[in-house]
Parts: structure tokens; C-alpha cells; sequence
């Protein structure tokens, strides 16, 4: 289980103060029970705690476009960084990057091989996708698996998302996400040696050495399964297993940060699900839309009884989409998807494609509402009808909410 951050800078300062108040004698609490009763606000109280296996997931789906739409390199570095903090708050699994107008999508649909310029003016989409991986990434894994690019120059100014799978080097987790550094293990003296195996880079002081029958690339992500203690610091290497990348969510119940996967259309979004029976329910955001209050009067999809049978455990495993629009609306992707086109969705029949068209701000007081800010207030809205409203929503997320 992954212990909550320990912060001692407070402690280190009492000593070197010799234990005298701060002037402005604000008392905290020292956490030792001893206090007189007051909160230490130096210290985060919504530490993420893990509530049991999660099967459901939650995606969100952005149009590139919201990248053209920012006039410098910073200002769409800084949209970029909204997004992904957005899907780390809200826990969000997967962020669907998709095209919605004509010209990018010509634009993705010739584009072949890895760009290595900045495309944050000739492929929006590409570069949207490349920072919010980038950020995704535990900083540890940073060097090894992104090389130096134009994208990235102003991505190290931004907001740490700091998910629960971005560990510091001195916290222990069960899980951990590491870069496989050797095709070789590593033999009982810490040297490399022969043998079906390879050694990953975990972000700890020592390596992390994990059994394979196949070989595994250099620089490959991996995550890794570590023994529930930490074992004793004589040994040269610690024993991990590879597992799945969604073990961590579904077996250890830990948001494990969110996938990025890019498409070239609207309908791309639901034609390339990632899931075997696609997604489960679409919710579609829009101006045009019903006031999300019904949305939140109806039933969550998610299930809180008891699963007895393999059956219901398998309909338990929900996978929602919510996707918002551009500029112009979702009605401005449909119009340009060929796929709709030719099953007869077109600009005015959008809402077709969803099970929920939602408004997320009605009766607004500016004239738009920025797809950034969109996705704060949707999933704001999502998160309360999935999880919320019975007491038990954090511990369906996995987190450790705190008591108002």
C-alpha cells in the first residue's frame, strides 16, 4: 500500500530555530496527539488511499483543435497542462485526443513516421498528445522515454500532476512504473549477468530485477509488482513481477494515471474503443444539451450491490466516455466525419451518438464557455453522478476524502 508523502521540513525548522513559533504563531498540529487541537494545513489531508479493485473506467475525449486555438508556445503548453490536471483530479483513465475539423484531419491521416519538430502549430492534435503523455509519465521515467523535443520546452513549467504512481524514490508501493534498463539480470552481487530476465529502472535506490521468458526492448515502460514490504536493504537488486498495466486500478484499487490515445475523427472515438465491447455509456457535451441537473437525478450506472456471479461482475465493468467539443461544437466534428456522414449522423443530429447530451453550465454569463474549462465543470458534474451522492464515492475512486 503506498504510505502517504512524509514531509519533515517542519520539523527540521523547529530545530534549527531551536522549536520557536513562526511570527505569525499560527499553531499546527505535530501530528503526535499532543497538540491543542489544531489542523496542520502544511500538510495535504486528501492522500490518495486505495478502496478495492476498480473494473469501470472513465474516459474523456478533447479535440486537438483547442491547441490552434492558443496563439504562443506557452499558452499551449499551459491549455495542455489544464487537461491533464483535470483527468488527474478527477481520475480519468483515458484521454482521447480527436480531430474535428477538415484540414487537421487530412493533416493526421498523411502524417507517417515520429515528428521530431514542434507541431504545435501544423498538428495540434500531435502536440496536445505529446505533452499530456509526457506529464502522464512518472518524472523517474521522464529521461528514457522522451527525448528531447520541441513540444517539451515549457512542459518542466508546469503544475506536477503528482498521481499516486508518481512515487518518490523513499515510498514504498506494491505497484510501481519503471524502464527496463538491461536485457541482462542482475546476478546475487549486483552484477550483470546471464539468464531469462531483465532489469528495470523503478525510481528507487536499488534496481528492480524481473523474470521474463521473452526478451524485453530497452527503454520499454513497465510496471512492475514489488513485494507488499520492502525487502532487506542487503540484497544488491529487488524481485519484481511484470503484470498489467491496469492491474494496479483493477486488482490494488490505485488510480493509475490515464492513456493517451489519438484518432483521427469523431467517430473514431467509439470505432477504436480500447475495450472489446467499446464503451458502455457516452455522455456528449454541449451548450445545446440538457442542464446537467438531470443527469445528476438519475440512476449511477455503477452498481453498489454485491456481485455473486461471474456474469454480473462482468456487466460491472463499465466504461464511460464523456466527450466535449471545440470551438464549435461537436456538431463542427460530425460535419466533417465521412464515417457519419455515410450513416446519416449529420451537424444537426449529433446527439444521436450519445446516451446523455448534457449542458454543463446553463444559463452561462459569458457568451462561451472554453473547452478547458468544459472539461472541469463536465467532470465535476460525471463524478458526482458516478461515485457520489451515497457517502461512498470515495472509496468507490480510491480516495481518501476529507470530512467537511
Amino acid at each position: 500500500m503506498c504510505p502517504p508523502p512524509h514531509h519533515d521540513g517542519h520539523s527540521r525548522r523547529q530545530q534549527r530555530t531551536g522549536g520557536r513559533k513562526r511570527r505569525r504563531g499560527v499553531a499546527r498540529d505535530t501530528g503526535d496527539g499532543d497538540g491543542d487541537g489544531g489542523v496542520d494545513t502544511s500538510k495535504p489531508t486528501a492522500v490518495f488511499r486505495p478502496g478495492g479493485g476498480r473494473r469501470w473506467t472513465l474516459s474523456v475525449a478533447v479535440p486537438g483543435s483547442i491547441i490552434a486555438n492558443a496563439q504562443t508556445h506557452e499558452l499551449k503548453t499551459m491549455l495542455a497542462g489544464q487537461i491533464a490536471r483535470a483527468a488527474a483530479v478527477f481520475c480519468v483513465d483515458e484521454v482521447v485526443v480527436f480531430e474535428d475539423t477538415m484540414a487537421l484531419q487530412t493533416h493526421s491521416q498523411h502524417a507517417a513516421g515520429e515528428q521530431i519538430s514542434y507541431t504545435g502549430v501544423a498538428d495540434p492534435a500531435h502536440f496536445l498528445s505529446h505533452v499530456l503523455s509526457y506529464l502522464e509519465a512518472p518524472p523517474h521515467l521522464r529521461r528514457q522515454l522522451f527525448p528531447l523535443h520541441p513540444n517539451l520546452r515549457f512542459a518542466g513549467q508546469l503544475p506536477s500532476l503528482d498521481m499516486p504512481h508518481h512515487l518518490r524514490g523513499d515510498e514504498w508501493c506494491e505497484y510501481r512504473e519503471g524502464v527496463v534498463v538491461s536485457g541482462r539480470r542482475l546476478s546475487s552481487k549486483g552484477e550483470l549477468g546471464e539468464g531469462a530476465g531483465v532489469t528495470v529502472d523503478a525510481g528507487l535506490s536499488r534496481k528492480v530485477m524481473v523474470e521474463t521468458e521473452d526478451g524485453i526492448e530497452l527503454n520499454t515502460r513497465i510496471t512492475v509488482r514489488l513485494p507488499r514490504n520492502s525487502p532487506a536493504t542487503t540484497e544488491p537488486y529487488i524481485q519484481g513481477t511484470p503484470t498489467h498495466p491496469s492491474a494496479p486500478r483493477t486488482v490494488g484499487g490505485y488510480y493509475w494515471g490515464y492513456t493517451v490515445r489519438r484518432t483521427a475523427s469523431l467517430s473514431g472515438i467509439f470505432t477504436e474503443a480500447p475495450y472489446p465491447n467499446g464503451y458502455t455509456l457516452s455522455v456528449g457535451m454541449s451548450e445545446r444539451g440538457r442542464p446537467i441537473s438531470s443527469l445528476l437525478a438519475s440512476p449511477s450506472p455503477l452498481k453498489s450491490t454485491p456481485l455473486d456471479t461471474a456474469q454480473e461482475e462482468q456487466q460491472q465493468q463499465q466504461h464511460i466516455v464523456v466527450v466535449f467539443g471545440g470551438l464549435a461544437g461537436l456538431e463542427a466534428a460530425a460535419s466533417v466525419d465521412e464515417e457519419l456522414g455515410d450513416l446519416g449522423v449529420g451537424d444537426g443530429e449529433v446527439e444521436r451518438l450519445f446516451d446523455w447530451w448534457v449542458d454543463v453550465c446553463p444559463g452561462q454569463g459569458s457568451r462561451t464557455i472554453r473547452t478547458e474549462e468544459a472539461v472541469w465543470l463536465g467532470l465535476m458534474g460525471v463524478r458526482e453522478w458516478l461515485v457520489g451522492g451515497d457517502g461512498k464515492g470515495g472509496e468507490a475512486m480510491g480516495i481518501d476524502m476529507p470530512l467537511e
